[in-house]
């Protein structure tokens, strides 16, 4: 059998409870996401849905947060650009390792959730 892949529906990452107000502050006003309805029998469960370009991040609640090395990894164009943007928003940015034919680094929410932009070397922005 063959898995025929189409795209990423949707990410999920967990903040603590009661904390979507400083989530919707760091993800729609510094990350520009946009909010999406979260379905009505989902939203007694808290956190709340966003959507860039055709990506779905989903932010759940829990009572517990255990920071890892799991991470959504977000292929942009312009990662000089947003990386200006972060510092600005006096956000740290991790330097990653190399990988070849990409430029990337990592910085973390106020939850300690690891997000990486990563860029193709060559594309528009570098």
């Amino acid at each position: 059998m063959v898995i025929d892949y189409i795209r990423l529906h949707h990410l999920q990452i967990c903040i603590p409870n009661d904390q979507e107000e400083l989530a919707r502050n760091f993800y729609i006003g510094i990350l520009g996401f946009e909010e999406i309805e979260k379905p009505a029998v989902l939203r007694k469960n808290g956190g709340f849905w966003l959507r860039a370009a055709d990506i779905e991040l989903h932010v759940g609640t829990e009572s517990t947060i255990v920071p890892g090395k799991r991470h959504p990894a977000f292929e942009i164009h312009n990662l000089l650009e947003a990386k200006a943007h972060l510092e600005k928003h006096h956000i740290p940015i991790q330097k990653d390792k190399p990988i070849e034919g990409y430029q990337r680094f990592s910085f973390y929410d106020p939850f300690q959730n690891q997000i990486e932009f990563i860029s193709r070397i060559g594309k528009p922005g570098l």
